[in-house]
């Protein structure tokens, strides 16, 4: 039987050179699979639906999103919520409070001057997401909220026009 010597920092050197070896090897795992992921790729936002008797509450999680980037429609039965471009936002309409507030913005823009990216690793998150509702809803008296990358909105259920109540004396 041969015995070789070893001593404690041998050992240790070589635990660590190791590790380090490791290292580098799960974190080029975590970059490589972070550059194949296309940054403009569209994620699907979680959500919560709560129903009462007269309506559904939908919150959904889009956090990195500005109120001006979102766009939910509602027809019948479906609620599709999408992000867009903010150059592809529409217009605020000239009756609006906030108008006066877009045309002040777009004044104090103008004043700064051009900029340039040199070098961009954050973009802007896309979310869509499209969700039937048992019922169909009012879109007229729906209200929409957005605080702290949640955004709620508050759906009111279409009441059938042949349905009347009928008081009991």
């Amino acid at each position: 039987m041969l015995v070789y010597p070893l001593t404690r920092s041998a050992h240790v050197a070589a635990h660590r050179a190791a590790a380090q070896q490791f290292n580098r090897a799960f974190e080029r795992l975590f970059d490589e699979a972070f550059d194949r992921t296309p940054r403009d790729a569209t994620r699907t936002p979680a959500i919560d639906v709560v129903e009462t008797d007269a309506a559904y509450r939908i919150a959904f999680e889009v956090p990195g999103v500005a109120r001006e980037q979102l766009k939910a429609t509602i027809e019948g039965r479906r609620l599709v919520l999408e992000t867009i471009e903010p150059a592809a936002a529409a217009p605020v309409a000239d009756g609006d409070d906030k108008a006066g507030m877009a045309t002040e913005v777009a004044v104090d823009k103008a004043a700064v001057p051009a900029e340039r990216t040199l070098y961009r690793e954050r973009s802007t998150p896309r979310y869509a997401r499209t969700v039937v509702l048992p019922v169909e809803v009012d879109a007229s008296s729906a209200e929409a909220r957005l605080e702290n990358g949640i955004l709620t909105l508050m759906l009111a259920k279409k009441v059938k026009a042949g349905a009347v109540q009928i008081q009991v004396a």
